[in-house]
């Protein structure tokens, strides 16, 4: 559904919800970013303009498990998005921040990057490549046969396993599909089923916490605009925050963040009635 002129206002468990515009209801956005910003090296069209009317009142709140925030910001610059790092909250490195915090003496196998390895070096992790404590599963572009032998042996022997994010995919600029973290765990259980997987990334409470903690405002102040029902609404929904979603699914509000921009749309507050409410990626 495109949501260009002011729908009927959508029903919560205790009654209808008497809200205005969406816009004047956020005094701060918590953005996704693939799919709902860009497509790869394609910015979507409305992106450039939300972010300069938001400018100081928006964090972009990641399953991006590639790249630290520094990388990120300094792609998205090139792209003509003037994002900070310090607006970016990303799954890859917010779980290594999780595991430094709560597993500081733990020593840890990680597969992913190697901008995520230093990043886990530059934190003081272990990290080791046999005998590990913890395995983060991570996206990782090398992944391979050898790499999936390693990590079924430490979980084998007992190692814990933490996924920076469950997404089976994200969009890719052209409309191609991006294979993502959520595949290679796929695979992972495939090979040690019945292992128990700690998903840190959305939709989890932990990356939205941090996005709410940067702009410092509360659940209800803030609007979460991303493209994915099952972890950008459903992590919205958890916290309290009220969500609009854009792209071509039937869940959608806009087709882009142009479309949305001026649209009178009230924030929705619950999930439709058809979609689960577990673990479960697109």
């Amino acid at each position: 559904m495109i949501c260009i002129t002011s729908p009927p206002l959508p029903t919560l468990p205790d009654g209808p919800l008497a809200e205005p515009s969406w816009t004047r209801r956020s005094r701060g956005l918590i953005l996704d970013l693939d799919g709902t910003l860009i497509r790869g090296h394609e910015v979507i069209p409305g992106a450039r303009e939300l972010l300069a009317r938001w400018s100081g009142r928006y964090v972009i709140v990641s399953n991006n498990s590639t790249d630290t925030a520094a990388s990120l910001a300094l792609r998205l610059q090139a792209l003509g998005l003037p994002v900070e790092a310090s607006s970016l909250v990303l799954a890859g490195e917010q779980a290594l921040h999780h595991i430094a915090r709560h597993h500081p003496y733990s020593k840890l196998m990680l597969c992913g990057s190697e901008r995520l390895q230093a990043y886990a070096a530059g934190l003081g992790l272990t990290v080791v490549s046999q005998d590990a404590d913890i395995v983060l599963l991570a996206r990782d572009v090398d992944f391979n046969y050898t790499a999936l032998q390693t990590l079924t042996r430490e979980l084998t022997c007992g190692a814990t396993l933490m996924v920076s994010n469950g997404d089976l995919t994200h969009p890719g600029p052209h409309g191609s599909v991006i294979p993502e973290t959520g595949a290679l765990l796929q695979a992972l259980l495939a090979c040690v089923p019945g292992t128990r997987a700690d998903i840190l990334g959305k939709p989890a409470a932990m990356l939205f916490q941090e996005g709410l903690r940067r702009l410092n405002l509360q659940p209800t102040d803030v609007t979460v605009i991303g493209d994915n029902i099952r972890t950008d609404a459903l992590g919205a929904t958890r916290l309290g925050m009220g969500y609009l979603l854009v792209g071509n699914t039937p869940h959608a509000d806009a087709p882009d963040v142009a479309h949305l921009l001026n649209a009178a749309c009230p924030r929705r507050h619950v999930l439709p009635d058809d979609v689960v409410s577990g673990n479960e990626y697109q």
